[in-house]
Parts: C-alpha cells; structure tokens; sequence
C-alpha cells in the first residue's frame, strides 16, 4: 500500500513539473511577444519619421500588421509549448483562409488595393483629387475604403478597388497649376492692344509664377471674335483666388483700353 502512494505522489509531482515548465514556457514566449511587439513598433515610427514620412494614415495601418504578425508567431510557439501539431492547424487555418477569400473576394480586392495605395501614395490626407466619378479633398485612407469630402461638403466614401482601378488625378501632387483664361476682341480691334492689356495683367500679379512663364496668345478666330488667351501658373493655394479675381481686372482692362467683347451675333437674310 505504501508502495502504491508513493507511486501516485511521483505523478502527481510530475505532472506539476511538466505543467510548472509549460506554464514557464508561455510566459516566456507572451513576455518576448510583447518585447518584440514594442521594438518593431517603435522601429517602424522611428523609420517612417527619420527615412520615409509617410502619409499619416499608413503608419497606424503598418503598426496594426506588425501586431498581427508577432501575435501569429507568438500563438504558433504557444501552440508547439502545449504539444498542438501547429503545421496541421497552419494547414487547417491556410485551407480556411482559401474558403474565406473566395466568399469575400470583392472585399479582398479592396483591401489589396487599400495596400497599393497606402505603398505607392497616389495621394495623400488633405489632397484633392478627382477619379472616375468621385471628386473630393481626401480625409482618410483605409484598407477597405477611402473617405472623401465633396467642395460642397458631402461625405463620401469610396471603395478602395474602384480608385485603384482607374486614372486617378491628383490636383495637389505637383504643387501648381496652370490657369487658361480666354477672352473675345471685336474683329476690329487691334490684336497688339489686347495682347499690351495681357501683359500688363501679368507684370501686376505677383501670385502668377515666374517658371513656367506666362503667355498670351490668339487661341482661335470664333464666330464673332477673336479670342485672346493668357497662360499663366500658379501654386495650388493661390490657384482658384488669381483666377477669379483676374477674370474680373480681365474685363475691366479690356474694356478700360477702347476694346470690345462683343456677343454673339446671327446674321438672318430673308428671301423674297
């Protein structure tokens, strides 16, 4: 009988061990999960900041990847500690997966193309950009979709695929752009004098750029007028304010030098 006790009391003990070393075991691999997670999430803040600053809605994105990749490692080390055939379960999860992404291939489609966007940067937070039928100052950048704020003030949100998937124009991405303001002489007055009144508008804005160079130029020969055009650049922020109020000193110019803006005009003969 004593034999017997002492038999069951080396299991027992064990047993304990074998859970002790477990337990040891787990809180290794959760304490170096944790340490690994700090170091490669701060290791990505520091290289976004030092090397490539970027967009500031793609470092959170990459911050949560990095999460998501140490806490797979650290499970599939736990798994191994607890005596689990992690390959079967990596092979069940993989064949799992496939089902999944085949359900879901549309939303898959659009995370993939969230990926692209936020590696290439198309566009960035605070841009205005026009693609497809969707126009608007983009507010955020996500891995399904991407939101986007109307002139008029509408929110819209856009999926990630359907920007992906066509040209996209970027009007910030350069930093200026160049603003083509055309206006109509009488065939009577003298070209050179609408071209003096150009100039002149030119050498008084000082928001216009001096590379590329303004120009002026007869654009076409209308129904009834000639039309004058001035090329000019401007940056971004200054764009729509110099276009406006140019159009405006436009006429006045035009008109202050003796030219005229004529209207359309129908010539009806009647036949007898």
């Amino acid at each position: 009988m004593d034999m017997l006790t002492a038999y069951f009391n080396s299991i027992q003990k064990e047993d304990l061990t074998v859970i002790l070393k477990k337990i040891g075991v787990l809180i290794l691999i959760s304490l170096l999960a944790f340490i690994a997670n700090k170091i490669l999430v701060r290791a990505v803040r520091r290289a976004d900041e030092k090397y490539y600053q970027l967009d500031s809605t793609v470092v959170p994105v990459l911050i949560t990847l990095t999460k998501s990749t140490v806490f797979l490692i650290a499970l599939i080390f736990i798994l191994e500690a607890l005596g689990v055939n992690a390959t079967s379960l990596v092979a069940l999860v993989g064949a799992a997966g496939i089902a999944v992404g085949l359900a879901l291939k549309d939303t898959l489609s659009h995370i993939a193309a969230g990926i692209m966007i936020l590696l290439l940067r198309p566009f960035k937070a605070g841009q205005f950009i026009e693609c497809s039928s969707v126009a608007g100052t983009v507010k955020e950048i996500g891995l399904f979709s991407t939101t986007l704020e109307t002139p008029d003030g509408l929110y819209v949100m856009a999926p990630n695929s359907s920007l992906w998937g066509a040209p996209i124009k970027n009007i910030h991405r350069n930093g200026k752009r160049r603003m083509d303001l055309v206006i109509g002489i009488s065939y009577g007055d003298s070209i050179d004098t609408g071209f003096e009144v150009l100039r002149s508008i030119i050498q008084n804005e000082a928001r216009f750029l001096a590379d590329p160079a303004p120009q002026v130029m007869v654009l076409s020969m209308g129904d009834s007028s000639v039309n004058l055009q001035l090329r000019a650049w401007a940056a971004i922020d200054n764009y729509w304010p110099v276009y406006w109020e140019t159009n405006k000193i436009l006429k006045e110019k035009i008109e202050e030098a003796g030219l005229t803006i004529p209207f359309p005009q129908v010539d009806v003969h009647k036949r007898d």
